[in-house]
């Protein structure tokens, strides 16, 4: 008990996730009633998926370890950000490209000058501060992180899963309001289909500790369309629902293609809203798809891309013609 009370910042209120969130469901998750620096901003006009959502919120309530794995853009890391505003629970993001390190996740010796005085200072790294802290810990490109990185996690995967720092002799206990999550884009069996460059497999004594894995995938078409409308509430008339409509038809035939391996380059969500601003900015549909998307797109593959856009507004763009030249 004296252990437990040494913790300042615990959770003192509960939410209902029917309210909050807007799904049937009893569940009570605990949350904190105060907002910090660390608690990511409230997007009010976000739209959760159920499963997903009840997955993350499964985490916080339980503390349960939650892999959240899906196509890239679909949104994974922002839903775990998103739950946690709505809960004022505290949420660091970390990408696990091939330059971070273990010890920039454990911490390393550092100079520091002390009163004209050079002095070498440990200094810990971002996982011994969240561990301490109530603080949700996020993942990203959790199957692209180099081995030896992902062996310092496996080591705090374990719900109670203290982490020991051989450099000071120390072992650290986990904060009973630290919650630890992941996002992936494969299930960490590795990229079979070429899609996704730099992941490799995970140890499966490693996902084994992770408790719940849930799929996130993109939105049905209607929903899309109101999340662009919500974002981009000048659309908001006959005509500009027509039209956000048909730009989330372009999404659709380019995930298909994706998935088909017609094309290596995917709309996300987020790349029609940028669309949808772009659009407005240049007041010319067409020039925005091509600056938002078609120009990201290979060479090779824009005849393709194009046909898309076609198929959706029956205009040719200048690429239309790219395939013909080819030939």
């Amino acid at each position: 008990m004296a252990e437990k009370s040494a913790y300042a910042d615990q959770p003192d209120i509960k939410v209902s996730v029917a309210q909050t969130f807007g799904f049937e469901s009893n569940m009570q998750v605990p949350a904190f009633s105060q907002r910090e620096e660390h608690v990511p901003d409230v997007d009010e006009a976000y739209c959760f998926d159920r499963d997903t959502t009840l997955s993350i919120l499964a985490g916080f309530a339980f503390n349960r370890r939650v892999l959240v794995q899906g196509y890239h853009g679909t949104g994974k890391s922002t839903h775990i950000e998103q739950v946690a505003a709505r809960l004022n629970w505290p949420c660091i993001r970390i990408n696990l490209d091939s330059h971070i390190s273990r010890i920039d996740l454990i911490g390393k010796d550092a100079i520091v000058l002390r009163e004209g005085v050079q002095l070498t200072e440990y200094r810990e790294g971002i996982l011994p501060w969240a561990l301490q802290h109530p603080c949700a810990l996020v993942f990203d490109e959790y199957d692209a992180g180099r081995p030896d990185v992902m062996f310092v996690i496996q080591r705090v995967l374990e719900v109670e899963g203290k982490l020991t720092l051989l450099d000071q002799n120390k072992v650290l206990r986990p904060h009973p309001a630290f919650r630890l999550f992941a996002t992936a884009n494969t299930v960490g069996l590795g990229d079979t289909s070429g899609l996704y460059h730099g992941t490799q497999q995970i140890n499966q004594g490693q996902m084994d500790r992770w408790n719940i894995v849930t799929t996130l995938n993109y939105l049905p078409h209607d929903q899309e369309v109101d999340i662009v409308l919500a974002k981009q509430p000048q659309y908001r008339t006959p005509e500009g629902k027509k039209l956000v409509s048909a730009m989330v038809n372009v999404a659709d035939l380019t995930r298909a293609g994706f998935m088909a391996g017609d094309i290596s380059t995917v709309m996300s969500p987020r790349t029609v809203i940028t669309w949808a601003e772009n659009a407005q900015i240049f007041g010319d549909i067409g020039f925005a798809f091509r600056v938002t998307f078609l120009n990201k797109c290979d060479e090779m593959e824009r005849p393709t891309v194009a046909e898309y856009y076609q198929r959706c507004f029956g205009t040719e763009l200048p690429e239309s013609g790219v395939k013909t030249s080819v030939s």
